[in-house]
């Protein structure tokens, strides 16, 4: 990394020399030093990524809140806006499970992104998601505001212990319930686990093998028992899954304003961007930046209901 930005700083002034010498480099000095800036970005949010998970793959799961399918669109669009992040990090992407909408939408899907750091940065994104518009789904075209809750757990080693007994266990086929097949893969092979002590729920549906499926599903049902153990015993669930309040007024951690004007704010770093639709086609990275930079100093804190905007 250090040699890269050494030559990239070399090359910089290069161009300076150039341009001195009278040529007309200014497109070339631009380009690279958006080059520079873009990498130590990058180099900046790696520094803040030293927590005990951080380097993980992530499971990230999304459920929307109450209000049928303005709440279940709203989930709909989340997905999509953390898919296109993902893809423009690099990130693998695999839809393990997806329950449509009855109308529109989706009831809940859980998303495994593999990529350095997957889960770090992921973490910033935890918790309740608001959003206001006019409603696409309303005659009337009313104003509304819908909510989704967005978990985030780090996938687990093979290796690590988490001792779950068969007999802890209730595990049921089913039929895989994709939208036309564009999600999942509709088969006969979908697997649904219950642990009984705690109530958890995983489910599957992605793969075609039911072996394959326990087997990622059982991952899922880890990486959330881990983070309840953690939770009993240090009181840190917030930083294994994100915390979990209510899918309701007051309870986000960001909002999304698309009328009567265009804002998105997160309520915990005051970070706010105009361009929604830049940011619902998965530019979020000033957002997940602030929240780390804001986290490691110590500084990071939720605001009041008060300070959202309607």
């Amino acid at each position: 990394m250090r040699d890269s930005f050494a030559k990239q700083i070399d090359d910089l002034g290069v161009l300076v020399e150039w341009a001195q010498s009278g040529e007309d480099v200014a497109a070339d000095f631009a380009k690279a030093l958006d080059a520079l800036e873009t990498q130590v970005d990058a180099a900046e949010t790696k520094q803040m990524l030293g927590g005990e998970h951080d380097a993980a793959n992530a499971i990230v799961s999304i459920h929307p809140g109450a209000g049928g399918v303005e709440s279940q669109d709203w989930a709909e669009m989340l997905l999509r806006m953390y898919l296109k992040w993902a893809e423009r990090r690099g990130f693998k992407r695999e839809l393990i499970d997806y329950q449509p909408g009855e109308e529109a939408g989706l009831k809940s899907v859980t998303v495994m992104m593999n990529g350095e750091n997957a889960f770090g940065l992921m973490s910033a994104e935890a918790g309740v998601h608001r959003l206001v518009r006019i409603s696409p789904f309303d005659q009337a075209a009313r104003r509304h505001t819908s909510f989704a809750s967005v978990y985030v757990w780090p996938e687990f080693d093979d290796d690590i212990e988490i001792d779950i007994p068969e007999k802890d266990l209730r595990v049921d086929t089913f039929r895989s319930s994709g939208a036309g097949g564009q999600h999942v893969n509709v088969t006969d092979s979908a697997i649904r686990i219950t642990h009984l002590p705690t109530g958890i729920v995983t489910s599957c549906q992605n793969e075609r093998s039911q072996h394959k499926n326990r087997d990622v599903a059982m991952k899922v049902l880890k990486a959330k028992l881990y983070a309840l153990k953690e939770k009993e015993q240090q009181d840190k669930l917030s930083q294994i899954g994100g915390a979990k309040k209510d899918i309701a007024f007051g309870s986000q951690i960001r909002s999304y304003v698309l009328q009567p004007y265009q804002m998105i704010k997160d309520h915990r770093t005051k970070h706010q961007e105009g361009q929604v639709d830049k940011v619902l086609n998965g530019d979020i990275d000033p957002f997940i930046k602030a929240y780390l930079m804001q986290k490691a100093s110590g500084t990071l804190g939720q605001a009041s209901a008060a300070d959202d905007d309607d």
